[in-house]
C-alpha cells in the first residue's frame, strides 16, 4: 500500500475538531435502556404465567445487552465525560450478571495497541492457519462452527471463563489486572449475595431466579458475542502502519440511526479503533471525514456491510477465515 508522508497528519487533522465526551448523551442512553430494563424485569417478576415471565425477561434481555455495550463506551471514558461514573456504572450492571468487568477493560486496552499487528490480541477471534493444522480434531470442529458454537452454546459463561482465563494470562501486561480481578471477584459476591437477599425477603423462588437469570445470559450472549465476532473476523492483519491497520481490520454496518445508537457508535468502528477518543455520538460524522481523507490519498474505502442481523447470518455459515502462516510469522517476529 502506497502511503503519503501527509496521509496520518491529515487524518489526525480530519477529526481533530470534533467535540469530546459530553454528558446528556451518555445518561440519556443508559437512562433509557435502564428504565426499560428495570419495567421489563418487574412486569415478568409479577407475572403469573412462566410464559410471560418468558417473555419479559427476553425483552428484558436485549435492554440488558445495550446496556452492557454501552459499558464498551465508558472503558474508553467517552460514554459521560465523567471519570467517575464511567469508572463505577458499568461495574454495577456488569456484576449481577457475573461479567468481570475490570478485567474486560484492562484487557480491551490490550486489543486496542495489539489488534491486527500482535498475534497476542485477547480480542482476536481468528485463528491462525498453523493454530488450525496443530489443533486437534475437536478444536478444528469448533473454529469451522465457532460463530454458533460461541454465540448459541457457550454463550455469555464461556465469555466470562475465558475473560477470567486471559486476566491470568496477561497479568504480566497489564500490572492492573490483579486488583481488577479481586475487585470483580469481591463485586460480583456481593452483588450475588444482596439479589438473593432482596429474593428471599420477598418469599422468591431461586429456581425462578435462575431462569430468569438464564433467559437474559442466553439473549445478552446473542447479541453482544455476534457483535464481538462481526467487528473484526476475516480482516485480522498489518496495513502498513498502525492507524491504517486499526482502519481497515475493523467491520463498519450501514444501520439505522437507531441501531447506531443501541450499539453506541460501534456501527462505525474503524473511527473508533482508530481514535477511541470520539465519543459515540460523533463517530457517523468522523466516519465520513476519514472516508473522504482516505479517497483523497486514492487509498480504498474501510469496508462497510449491510447490518448486524444479516451479516451474522451469511457469515455464521461460510467456512473459517484464517491467518495465513506468512502473515503470521511476520508478525511473530
Amino acid at each position: 500500500m502506497n502511503i503519503s508522508p501527509s496521509l496520518h497528519q491529515d487524518l489526525r487533522a480530519a477529526v481533530a475538531d470534533l467535540p469530546s465526551a459530553r454528558l446528556l448523551p451518555g445518561l440519556l442512553r443508559v437512562g433509557f435502556l435502564t428504565i426499560g430494563l428495570v419495567a421489563a424485569l418487574t412486569l415478568a417478576w409479577s407475572s403469573d404465567s412462566w410464559i410471560e415471565f418468558g417473555l419479559w425477561n427476553v425483552l428484558a434481555g436485549f435492554c440488558y445487552a445495550f446496556l452492557l455495550i454501552s459499558t464498551h463506551d465508558a472503558v474508553h471514558h467517552t460514554l459521560t465525560g465523567w471519570i467517575w461514573f464511567d469508572e463505577a456504572f458499568p461495574r454495577l450492571v456488569s456484576w449481577p450478571m457475573l461479567w468481570p468487568h475490570g478485567i474486560y477493560a484492562e484487557l480491551h486496552h490490550l486489543h486496542h495497541g495489539w489488534n491486527g499487528v500482535n498475534l497476542r490480541d485477547p480480542e482476536r477471534l481468528q485463528w491462525t492457519q498453523a493454530e488450525y493444522q496443530q489443533a486437534s480434531p475437536l478444536m478444528r470442529w469448533y473454529v469451522r462452527h465457532h460463530w454458533i458454537v460461541d454465540t448459541g452454546v457457550m454463550g455469555g459463561i464461556g465469555q466470562i471463563i475465558k475473560t477470567w482465563r486471559h486476566g491470568f494470562r496477561f497479568r504480566g501486561d497489564r500490572p492492573r489486572l490483579g486488583r481488577q480481578m479481586a475487585l470483580d471477584g469481591a463485586g460480583i459476591c456481593i452483588a450475588q449475595l444482596l439479589l438473593m437477599g432482596l429474593l428471599f425477603a420477598h418469599s422468591g423462588s431461586f429456581w425462578q431466579y435462575l431462569l430468569g437469570w438464564l433467559v437474559l445470559e442466553r439473549v445478552i450472549a446473542l447479541v453482544v458475542r455476534s457483535r464481538d465476532h462481526l467487528e473484526h473476523y476475516g480482516l485480522w492483519g498489518d496495513h502498513g502502519s498502525f492507524q491504517l491497520t486499526q482502519l481497515y481490520t475493523c467491520r463498519n454496518f450501514n444501520v439505522p440511526t437507531l441501531v447506531n445508537w443501541l450499539m453506541g457508535g460501534l456501527p462505525y468502528h474503524s473511527v473508533h479503533h482508530a481514535f477511541p477518543w470520539i465519543p459515540f455520538t460523533q463517530l457517523p460524522e468522523a466516519h465520513r471525514r476519514i472516508q473522504a481523507v482516505l479517497a483523497q490519498h486514492q487509498l480504498p474505502p474501510l469496508t462497510i456491510d449491510t447490518g448486524y442481523l444479516v451479516d451474522t447470518l451469511r457469515r455464521s455459515h461460510q467456512p473459517p477465515q484464517l491467518v495465513c502462516t506468512k502473515l503470521a510469522m511476520v508478525l511473530e517476529q
